[in-house]
């Protein structure tokens, strides 16, 4: 379809007609989509997103009522918030876009106060967005609703593989063609198509590198939008923040580790204003044993973090390492302040932080093999005018140790993200990547 420059122009003054709307009904979304651009493309049967912009059918655009165009506009701004785009891996892709579907509209509906209009279309119907369970899918993530697709499949079909294409829809149909996630049934099955389905092709067609760029960017953007949603919204609970984006803040912010026994460890030593006895009885009711400060109010300095990205370190996993370090600066009421660096198999010269957003625009490098000499080479040689009073590794272990006097005296806690790994010196702590 060949369309004039006028016609153009009025899809595009819909479009972002359309989001300023949204802004002002459901800020979060708003905000979300004021990084977005749009594009239209025929070649795509309804709407689509490749994690940087949205694509939309003419067509389809033309068939819309403008509440629908918002619903429309939400779904896809919530697949790259949830991080949709680059989970599938090695799952069943077509399930996997239903499980995701269910999770979007779901959180959509939600946030509409469980108004079903708010996720129906006049041409598909009521969109999908119950689990198999019947529960909402807003309650799980989009792999766990996967799972029980998996089973309820592999269960209606005998244990065999026979799930089959669902007409044109281009969607992996469950034996007999129910689709589910849809309607009232207590099953969470429905007959039919399950509504509105958008396409997925377009997803993970980019390099890792740039998926791991752009999960940084949207993660950030993500912490933003929340923030200024609860100050406007000057509540505790989060409130106009979609169910499914707080559980994935909370993974963000919440780091594994006990950060206590590591401040005691290795800070209590070197920063002679903080005392950890007594703690600070404004924390009763936390899980984490803090310091309290003295007057002087000082900084917890010079600590060096070394976050490991080689080749065998997950995204999951580096996501996991930035959460812990994020915690000990929360746990130091932002008091904490050092280097943050990165190794392979060379060094990424470390970076200094003095606060969360200093830390926040430091982003991993790395890929390839790993050595941990290579950092104490770098503190001997590079950092001899300031050297960190202690050195904590992030990684999963997997490479020779060097002997213990190449740390020239400097504590070294190795947190790994794993059972297996026991290095023969220094200190040990474990954290586990989320795999939600």
């Amino acid at each position: 379809m060949v369309l004039s420059d006028e016609q153009k122009r009025a899809y595009a003054k819909r479009l972002l007609l359309t989001r300023m709307w949204i802004l002002l009904k459901q800020g979060f979304y708003g905000l979300m989509l004021m990084h977005m651009r749009f594009s239209l493309d025929d070649t795509v049967e309804t709407a689509a997103t490749d994690g940087e912009q949205i694509l939309f059918s003419p067509a389809f655009l033309d068939e819309l009522s403008d509440s629908e165009l918002e619903f429309i506009l939400m779904h896809e701004i919530m697949h790259i918030v949830l991080e949709h785009c680059s989970r599938t891996g090695d799952r069943d892709s077509e399930l996997f876009n239903i499980a995701c579907d269910i999770v979007v509209n779901s959180n959509i509906l939600q946030s509409n106060g469980m108004n079903i209009q708010s996720i129906t279309l006049r041409a598909y119907g009521e969109s999908m967005h119950k689990a198999p369970d019947g529960k909402e899918g807003f309650e799980y993530t989009a792999e766990q609703v996967y799972d029980m697709l998996m089973k309820q499949a592999k269960r209606k079909s005998g244990g065999r593989n026979t799930r089959k294409q669902d007409g044109g829809s281009g969607r992996s149909a469950l034996p007999d063609g129910q689709m589910p996630g849809s309607g009232n049934s207590g099953s969470g099955a429905q007959q039919g198509g399950g509504g509105f389905h958008d396409d997925h092709s377009k997803w993970g067609q980019t390099d890792e590198r740039t998926r791991n760029l752009r999960r940084d960017i949207w993660r950030k953007r993500l912490s933003d939008a929340c923030e200024a949603i609860s100050v406007r919204e000057s509540s505790k609970d989060c409130g106009g923040i979609p169910i499914g984006a707080q559980r994935l803040l909370q993974k963000l912010h919440h780091p594994r580790t006990d950060w206590r026994t590591v401040l005691q460890d290795f800070v209590q030593e070197e920063i002679t204003d903080y005392s950890f006895m007594p703690p600070d009885r404004r924390m009763d009711d936390c899980p984490f044993f803090l310091p309290d400060f003295n007057e002087k109010d000082d900084f917890a300095a010079d600590i060096l973090f070394m976050i490991d990205t080689s080749g065998s370190m997950s995204d999951d996993m580096i996501a996991a390492a930035y959460s812990e370090i994020k915690g000990a600066i929360d746990q130091f009421n932002g008091r904490l302040a050092g280097w943050l660096g990165f190794f392979d198999a060379e060094v990424v010269p470390p970076k200094p932080f003095a606060d969360e957003e200093e830390f926040r625009a430091i982003r991993p490098e790395g890929g390839g093999g790993t050595r941990f000499d290579i950092i104490f080479d770098y503190v001997r040689e590079q950092m001899q005018e300031q050297l960190p009073v202690s050195i904590i590794i992030l990684t999963d272990g997997y490479a020779p140790f060097p002997e213990e006097s190449e740390a020239i005296g400097i504590p070294v806690l190795w947190l790994l993200n794993n059972n297996e790994v026991k290095p023969p010196w220094g200190r040990v702590a474990r954290i586990q990547a989320d795999t939600e």
